[in-house]
């Protein structure tokens, strides 16, 4: 009974925080007409139709696409780097570990708004604006600092005795990192993996100011795009089914993944 109240609002929150989100997959299933006179029934019948719109006459397609191209490539160049600097940082000690370690940490206090414009003018110095190799840069730049705070308390709870056993065996440091380390530290980098997937395929910002080629725009620019265009505000089934495109990849990642998730967030924290 003393959690009753805690769990009236938890239920109000989750009712709260998923209302809207039914509301649009409800919708993306609908006809323009039953959106603007029916907004809270549930459609007659399911127009699947709105979604082929979507992908290819809207170009939500390749929007997608590009994101995925995107955020995988600087997914993968995140976990590569952000796990190799964390575990040198947790795992070896020589003069200035913590002061770098203590660099990364402070500088995700730094607002992205402030870095635009020297960001904007470095990538467009290096030919890289509006290109999605240039994204990928800028995206695992900003997402490395909070790899590294994150699997370095991670790396450092693993027991050090099996790394000395594959020293002894004859294991190159590299051998013993990804050999022996990474396979013991896979539920923190899976839960890391997923939090830095579902900040950089929200990303709204970055790409704005560094990707103005439309031919480039990832999904976050292309929505933006096609729901303020003259030509689309007509076309709302067609506008919530490119909305729960988007939504699909980030629902799918937390419900398959939900179990890794919870472990790494608790298991660097005790010993």
């Amino acid at each position: 009974m003393k959690r009753f109240p805690l769990h009236i609002a938890l239920g109000f929150w989750a009712i709260v925080t998923a209302f809207p989100l039914l509301w649009a997959v409800t919708s993306s299933f609908k006809s323009d007409t039953e959106i603007l006179t029916s907004p809270w029934t549930v459609p007659e019948r399911p127009r699947w139709d709105n979604f082929g719109r979507a992908w290819n006459e809207a170009s939500i397609g390749q929007y997608f696409l590009n994101s995925v191209i995107v955020v995988g490539g600087a997914l993968f160049l995140t976990m590569l780097v952000g796990g190799i600097a964390a575990y040198t940082l947790a795992r070896y000690r020589f003069p200035g570990n913590r002061f770098v370690y203590y660099l990364f940490v402070t500088s995700q206090f730094f607002p992205t708004f402030l870095a635009l414009v020297p960001l904007f003018f470095t990538v467009e110095q290096m030919g890289l604006l509006g290109t999605k190799l240039g994204l990928i840069l800028v995206y695992a730049t900003f997402a490395t600092p909070f790899t590294i705070f994150f699997l370095h308390a991670f790396f450092r709870t693993l027991p050090s005795a099996i790394a000395e056993a594959a020293f002894i065996d004859g294991c190159t440091h590299w051998g013993v990192f990804f050999r022996v380390m990474l396979p013991m530290a896979r539920p923190g980098l899976v839960s890391v993996a997923i939090f830095n997937f579902l900040g950089l395929w929200n990303q709204y910002l970055l790409p704005l100011v560094l990707n103005p080629d439309p031919e480039n725009y990832v999904l976050a620019q292309g929505l933006a795009a096609l729901s303020t265009s003259q030509g689309y505000q007509s076309d709302w089934s067609g506008l919530f089914a490119g909305l729960t495109i988007a939504m699909l990849p980030v629902l799918l990642a937390y419900v398959c993944f939900q179990r890794y998730i919870q472990a790494g967030a608790t298991a660097g924290a005790v010993k």
